[in-house]
Order: structure tokens, then sequence, then C-alpha cells
């Protein structure tokens, strides 16, 4: 899959981990680290059935570790302290940086049931009513960001921060180091470490743009048009949980939309055994987990699930090698 326009993130680096702390998790259990978007109170059911799951086909005993920070749940992962993992295509890619048996199980297929369209979209995204600000020529332009406010995900996240700050930056003929703070390119730089939370500093009126990602606000509200390109209008519903819920009814649109590879479910492989990645591997890509709405709602379901269920999305096995296109965006 081929991501246009993207530079490479700078990200905070932590120290290098080796397996020896992995080695030391006790073997009859297995902890599992969610990042911030998925340790909401929201989320709570679906963390839950993803340990049920785990423990019903490995027969471990299974912890789950909630974060506020990106980069908790990478070293979390990079060091064995948590062995299973649910993680952004970047946090993924840089806990595989830091330990290199840090690879992936599964991800979820697009809706063709296959890889060739598992992807989900990275946006930048502007009050609906503030558009016509960014416009030149009829065309939306990120040139005129200039000055602006916005809002990222974390420093950590592909979708929220690495793939729109490349674009940015490559359109402002800029550095993206230049657009991890405020006072340089951008008048103020807001990380609303998840995504909701940077689309709420959108809405708040807190940043005059945001990134973030479709999958991660589906559960709030829907797209009222083409949502794989710009001009994709983005509408909160009105009966929008929290951190949205005084959003209800508020529109924005997309000043540009990018492809980003779909997440994996990650392990450190020195800390689970081959077996035991088999199992969990099958119990997720199996008939009952796909119909399970708690993996994969339907659309419009008033309680969303993990993912949604649009044509014949499912677990999908995957390795390393597929997430090669990911490797090349973030130069890893």
């Amino acid at each position: 899959m081929s991501v246009s326009a993207i530079a490479a993130v700078a990200v905070v680096g932590l120290s290098g981990c080796s397996s020896n702390t992995a080695a030391k998790q006790k073997s009859d259990t297995l902890t599992v680290v969610f990042l911030p978007s998925d340790s909401t109170k929201e989320q709570e059911p679906v963390r839950n059935a993803l340990s049920k799951l785990i423990h019903k086909a490995t027969g471990k005993q299974v912890k789950l570790q909630t974060t506020t920070d990106y980069n908790v749940a990478i070293e979390a992962m990079a060091s064995g302290k948590a062995q299973i993992g649910l993680m952004g295509p970047d946090s993924y890619v840089e806990a595989r940086r830091q330990n290199g048996k840090v690879a992936p199980l599964v991800t979820y297929s697009g809706a063709s049931g296959t890889l060739r369209d598992a992807h989900y979209f990275s946006y930048l995204m502007v009050p609906k009513n503030q558009v016509a600000a960014y416009q030149q020529d009829g065309k939306y332009s990120l040139t005129k960001l200039k000055g602006k406010s916005i809002s990222f995900v974390a420093a950590t996240s592909t979708s929220g921060f690495a793939v729109p700050a490349g674009a940015i930056a490559k359109e402002n003929n800029v550095k993206v180091t230049a657009l991890q703070k405020g006072g340089d390119f951008f008048n103020k730089v807001l990380y609303g470490q998840s995504h909701p939370g940077s689309a709420v500093n959108l809405f708040n009126g807190d940043a005059d743009v945001a990134a973030f990602d479709d999958i991660d606000l589906v559960k709030y509200g829907s797209f009222t048009n083409d949502k794989t390109k710009a001009g994709a209008d983005f509408k909160v519903s009105a009966d929008a949980p929290a951190p949205l819920d005084r959003a209800r009814g508020k529109e924005s649109v997309a000043l540009a939309a990018y492809p980003v590879q779909n997440e994996p479910l990650a392990v450190n492989s020195s800390a689970v055994n081959k077996a035991d990645q088999d199992k969990i591997v099958k119990a997720l890509t199996s008939k009952s987990t796909t119909d399970n709405q708690l993996f994969f709602s339907k659309p419009g379901a008033k309680k969303a699930g993990l993912f949604t269920q649009t044509g014949k999305v499912h677990f999908i096995h995957v390795t390393d090698k597929w997430y090669a296109p990911t490797h090349k965006v973030l130069g890893h």
C-alpha cells in the first residue's frame, strides 16, 4: 500500500530491551497492553472479551494493562512487561525497532476479506464552518495551516502524527521536527493522547485543525459522504458518549485523507511460546470471533465493537513482512 508525501517521524527514543525481562514473566500469566484509544471506559467490554478469548485459547490467566500514553504501551511490549499488545502500526514498528522479538499475530482484513484493502484513513480536519479559510483555487491547501493551532494525537501515532505531519512538512517545505511544538510553523501544538482526545481539542475550539483517524471516531459519529478523500465530512452523533458528548451534532471536514495499514495485535515472541501464539491466532480467526459483535459490530450499532463489520472484515494472520510499507514510511 502506498502512502504519498510522508516524512519520517522523530519519536522519543527509549532504551534498548532484551528478552531477559520477558523471560521473568510468569509462565501462567499473560499481560495484554492497550493504547490510550482502546483504554477508555467505553472499550472495557471489548478488552474483557479479548481477555476471555486469550484465556480460553491458552488456559493462562490474563491481565489487562490500560494506558494514557503511547510510549508506556510501546515500552511494555518491547521490554516484555506486557506480552501481547493491541498496537497502532507506528507503535508496533517502534516496539519492534527496540526489540526484534515483537511481531504481529493478526490484523483485520478490509471489506473484501483480504489484505488488499486492509487500511484505514488518517485525516487533517477543520470545523465545517471554517473550511473556506483553507481553500486555494477551489482546492484544500495545507499551506494555509501556517500560524494556526493544531492537535495531534501523540508523537508515536501513525495516523495521529506521522502521516499527517509528514504531508504538512512536505507541502510546506519544512522539517517534521518543526511541527512538534508551537512557536515555529504552528502557533500552538496540542497532543490529545488519543484520537477522540484530538477530536475534542478541535470541537472545543482549542485547536484550529486536528489529526485523527476514522476507526477510532466512528464510535462517536459517522461520515456523511466519501470518507476516502479530502472533503470527507464527519458528524458527531446526537447520542455520542464521552469524551465527545459535548460535541454532539458538530461537524468537521477533512483537508486531506491518507490511507494507513490496519493495526496489529502484536506479541513479544520471547515471552509467548509458539504453541500459544498459534492458539491465539486460531481463536481470533475463527468464525465465532468474526461473528462476535464485541470484536466486529454492525454499522450503526448502538454499542461499538473493536472494529466495524463491513463486508467480509475478519482477523487475518500476518507477519512483519506485510508491514514493510509502514516501516518505510517511518524510516525504520
